[in-house]
């Protein structure tokens, strides 16, 4: 007979499980901050000489007249658009005006944007790593004090933010703090760099970066160089023989030759274009520090000048204010905004 009515012992406590320590929590300044909005094209630009006397001259809707063509033709000379460009835009601009095209200075400030988008949608391309060349080398140019290592730094950030394996070349030997900034660069990054001593030569450490970027499988690999004048012709073919010491590795490299021009140089810019297409074969260029004091205009003068690709713009000092060239953006943020002239 089962004992149903039998007593059951009395059930034994669970060992007690000592709580979970909590979380730490996050630091109050970083749950404070939102996430900072990227400042649009118009603010970076608003500021430079273009937009300055554009937005002057169109501010109260002027009458349209020989004087309004008259001052469009001096403020695009003074935002040193060059006198190419200026000549093609206010040819243009004169043609329909004298045929009476234009209804009123809006309608004529709306072409007017419309040439200048135009001269530079050409050179609107962006830079597109080639997956089969690996790495894709990209050597960087341009004269002392235009932004070029904080260039590559920048660089170096988009693209390993876009999963690519990304090395760096400390080319740049004479300037010991050029190699310190690029390390700090990698650092920040999690990129590796190539260097040696200052003063080492930099045909030799670019070609070990490539040596490396190759045994290590690297996506991509961005070589710094010196800054040089342009008018120094032995600096100058000490770069055409970085360019060869490449070849040896790779044929094909350096895949793009990039010349970093300072927006605020104006018409000298023209110049460096010039000779550093001579000496090592520019296939693209980044104009940095449009905003604050650059007067903006130089970028037409290069697109009308040579048509090379435009592959980056600097708007900021911040690491994503280095930014693929969009014509009809920048034009935008230069010109007044036609629905409220």
């Amino acid at each position: 007979m089962l004992n149903f009515w039998k007593k059951k012992p009395p059930a034994q406590p669970a060992p007690a499980v000592p709580a979970p320590e909590p979380a730490p929590e996050p630091p109050a300044q970083a749950a404070a901050e939102p996430a900072e909005r990227p400042a649009s094209w118009r603010e970076r630009l608003g500021g430079s000489g273009f937009a300055r006397s554009f937005g002057t001259l169109f501010k109260k809707r002027p009458p349209l007249d020989e004087a309004l063509l008259e001052e469009i033709e001096t403020a695009l000379l003074t935002a040193d658009v060059g006198v190419a460009a200026c000549e093609y835009v206010m040819e243009e601009l004169r043609r329909r005006y004298q045929r009476r095209e234009f209804a009123d200075s809006t309608a004529l400030l709306v072409h007017l944007r419309a040439l200048l988008v135009d001269m530079l949608r050409p050179v609107a391309q962006p830079l597109n790593i080639d997956a089969g060349a690996k790495p894709f080398v990209i050597l960087t140019v341009g004269v002392n004090g235009v932004g070029k290592t904080t260039t590559i730094g920048k660089l170096a950030r988009r693209y390993a933010d876009e999963r690519k394996q990304v090395i760096l070349a400390a080319g740049d030997t004479f300037r010991a703090a050029a190699v310190e900034q690029l390390k700090t660069w990698g650092e920040r990054n999690g990129v590796p760099v190539v260097a040696q001593g200052q003063n080492a030569d930099s045909a030799s450490v670019v070609f070990d970066a490539l040596q490396a970027a190759r045994s290590r499988g690297m996506d991509l690999m961005i070589a710094d160089t010196a800054g040089r004048l342009h008018t120094q012709s032995g600096l100058m073919d000490e770069l055409a023989k970085v360019k060869r010491v490449l070849g040896k590795l790779d044929p094909s490299a350096p895949h793009e030759v990039l010349l970093v021009i300072d927006g605020t140089t104006g018409q000298n810019a023209i110049n460096q274009t010039r000779q550093f297409g001579k000496a090592v074969g520019v296939t693209g260029l980044v104009v940095t520090k449009l905003d604050g004091t650059a007067k903006g205009g130089v970028v037409f003068a290069l697109a009308r000048e040579f048509g090379i690709p435009i592959r980056f713009v600097g708007l900021g000092e911040k690491v994503h204010d280095l930014r693929a060239f969009d014509a009809d953006a920048f034009v935008d943020a230069l010109l007044p905004d036609t629905l409220s002239v």
